[in-house]
């Protein structure tokens, strides 16, 4: 860990002395949150067809190539949460798997990727405040260092963009193959 990233954890990290409300907040944040935004695409899914099940779709595959780039991260660099360097107070259970980049923050800035780069600018602008809460909870209760919110940020957007650079491609060639398909058009003579 390097100093600035630990300054910061117990900065943002509640202590003894932080008031019920904001413990309470956080919690709020870092497991509702997280759950309402899953919820939130699927429930795009529920019309027929249309710009909002296509959203949907798109949501769910950013937050699901999130949590597999997480894992796979996980598994094969294993970062120290701060309990487990006996930093800070851990506010919720939690293990002592590794904790870089943060699960919550890269499925969270999936989320808001996707939005951002999919044309739904103003909601992702009125997402972003819950999507900044979640990863400002998760150091707030002691499980994160700032450094795996951060990590989590760039990967969760990354794999929004990849996500609808992938859509759009195979949309395209779709499109294009269907145009080289089509019957031809017989002009009259002249």
């Amino acid at each position: 860990m390097w100093l600035p990233d630990i300054a910061l954890f117990h900065a943002l990290n509640a202590g003894p002395q932080t008031p019920g409300w904001v413990l309470s907040l956080a919690r709020f944040a870092s497991d509702i949150l997280p759950a309402l935004m899953v919820s939130s695409a699927f429930l795009l899914l529920v019309p027929a067809r249309g710009v909002w099940r296509r959203t949907g779709v798109q949501l769910l595959l950013s937050m699901a190539l999130a949590w597999c780039v997480v894992s796979l991260f996980r598994n094969h660099l294993p970062f120290p949460r701060p309990a487990q360097l006996g930093l800070g107070i851990q506010w919720v259970e939690h293990g002592a798997r590794s904790g870089f980049p943060s699960m919550h923050g890269t499925v969270a800035f999936a989320f808001w990727g996707c939005l951002a780069w999919g044309g739904f600018r103003i909601a992702a602008l009125a997402v972003l405040p819950a999507v900044l809460l979640i990863g400002w909870s998760r150091i707030c209760l002691g499980v994160h260092f700032p450094s795996d919110i951060l990590a989590g940020a760039l990967v969760g957007a990354l794999c929004a963009g990849l996500v609808l650079a992938s859509w759009r491609s195979a949309h395209a060639w779709r499109g294009a193959r269907r145009l080289a398909t089509a019957p031809a058009v017989l002009l009259p003579p002249r």
